[in-house]
């Protein structure tokens, strides 16, 4: 049997690139996306599903339909993430820090808690979380975003430590800057609050790498494929960055 795994926000962007990543090495793949015009126009074969990552009711009944249809599941990708606001820490809203937080931190929590049982019953898995780099340097403007970004990564050190005894290995990726247009709105609005052009934060991102490069998100889809694969069989517990090597988190250099 082919490994069966789920992707969450696999509609576009990262978890796009890690669906076809899986499906290129002859995976199943179960993509799910708040956004359901992201699912339209995704590949046959691709099953599909619009969850809110953040909504336990919905990822219980996405995971009692995995259940049924493929009785286990092989791989994890908790993938769901927003990028919540851009501002000083001050001038932050609960609501807006609330949300950002129950997306990028409570979505992988349910996706894992679900996740954990069937992967025990077999006693074999691999859950592969999306974290950031923000989560292992913090970034300014981006309080909510980093606070659940580091969240993330105790989240998967603990999930390592409890699932590990049952053949399921956990790891964190931590992308850099990656091109798409996620990043295109973090630059926009940082630009607007550090009174820079767009263009002068993007530099300032690229510089602040020692390869000098933004990511693309084949390259963190090639990290989970890795990650998942037999390659990878003792790695567990590890937070990977892709970032071309983040030496300063602070665009404006």
């Amino acid at each position: 049997m082919s490994a069966r795994v789920l992707i969450t926000a696999g509609g576009s962007g990262i978890g796009h690139a890690m669906a076809d990543a899986f499906a290129a090495s002859g995976a199943q793949v179960w993509v799910t996306d708040v956004n359901a015009d992201a699912l339209a126009d995704l590949p046959d074969g691709w099953i599909t599903r619009q969850v809110d990552a953040s909504e336990e009711d919905a990822v219980s009944e996405l995971f009692r339909e995995i259940n049924i249809e493929w009785g286990g599941l092989d791989v994890l990708c908790a993938n769901a993430g927003i990028a919540g606001p851009t501002a000083p820490v001050e001038d932050i809203a609960l609501s807006d820090w609330q949300r950002c937080v129950s997306v990028n931190l409570e979505g992988a929590f349910l996706a894992a808690k679900y996740a954990a049982p069937m992967m025990k019953a077999q006693k074999a898995g691999s859950i592969v979380i999306t974290s950031s780099t923000a989560g292992q340097h913090g970034y300014p403007n981006r309080a909510p975003y980093a606070a659940a970004k580091w969240a993330k990564i105790g989240l998967m050190k603990t999930l390592a430590m409890e699932l590990g005894p049952y053949g399921v290995r956990c790891n964190a990726i931590c992308p850099g800057a990656v091109e798409g247009p996620r990043m295109e709105g973090v630059l926009e609005r940082e630009a607007a609050v550090k009174g820079m052009t767009r263009d002068a934060v993007y530099q300032g991102y690229a510089a602040g790498t020692s390869m000098q490069s933004f990511v693309e998100a084949r390259d963190i889809a090639n990290m989970a494929v890795f990650l998942a694969s037999d390659g990878a069989r003792l790695v567990s517990g590890q937070v990977i960055a892709v970032d071309g090597h983040t030496v300063n988190p602070d665009p404006q250099v």
